[in-house]
């Protein structure tokens, strides 16, 4: 399912699949041979999607793109089935596995794997190369450090200083869920003037992600 949202269609190439029980919304763009599997949402709410070449998002996985923060995928990227990839930039050759999570303003490195269930922490910076252990927890700036499950208080002393609310929510430490609710109805109010894409209405002939 192709849905325009602020006024912006997915980009599509003829070699490109994308299976009819997936959805594709707002400012997506696909590269070459990518493959777009049932379930799959990629959705640009107010940023912007973009995969490279030979790119696999299997079924039910979530990728979405963020204003300050594009969903940008390289070549040769697998994205599991359940995987949530954020406002998260992931380079070339990149292997992220079934419910694993990249979070907002986070980078994965080229080569590196995100195993199951593994979280890169939102504004961290996974290098290249980097495997994430099954469970484990990686998070920091300039270089992400791995913590295991059992390791909360030595997480959160590094997880305090990277403003996940302030990155996602746009809101301080510490604000009501109410606040926090209020502002995220009235941003995916967004989509109450979303339009699905006829057959024959996508773009197909994109260009690279913005950097604006």
């Amino acid at each position: 399912m192709l849905i325009e949202h602020r006024g912006q269609r997915p980009v599509v190439p003829a070699s490109a699949y994308v299976a009819p029980s997936a959805v594709l919304c707002g400012a997506v763009t696909l590269g070459e041979r990518a493959r777009v599997l049932h379930g799959a949402v990629l959705t640009a709410e107010d940023g912007e999607v973009w995969t490279g070449a030979d790119v696999v998002v299997m079924e039910n996985a979530l990728v979405r793109g963020r204003l300050r923060h594009p969903a940008i995928i390289g070549n040769a990227v697998l994205i599991g089935p359940h995987a949530h990839v954020n406002g998260a930039r992931v380079e070339d050759e990149v292997f992220v596995a079934t419910g694993a999570s990249a979070f907002p303003g986070s980078l994965v490195g080229a080569g590196s794997e995100l195993r199951i269930n593994s979280v890169l922490h939102a504004n961290s910076v996974l290098p290249p190369g980097t495997v994430v252990p099954i469970g484990w927890i990686a998070a920091g700036t300039p270089q992400a450090r791995l913590f295991s499950p059992d390791q909360h208080d030595e997480l959160w002393k590094v997880q305090r200083e990277l403003d996940f609310p302030g990155t996602v929510y746009g809101v301080p430490r510490g604000t009501s869920m109410r606040d926090i609710m209020a502002r995220q109805a009235h941003y995916f109010g967004a989509h109450l003037d979303d339009r699905l894409v006829e057959d024959g209405q996508t773009e197909t002939d994109g260009h690279g992600p913005s950097t604006g």
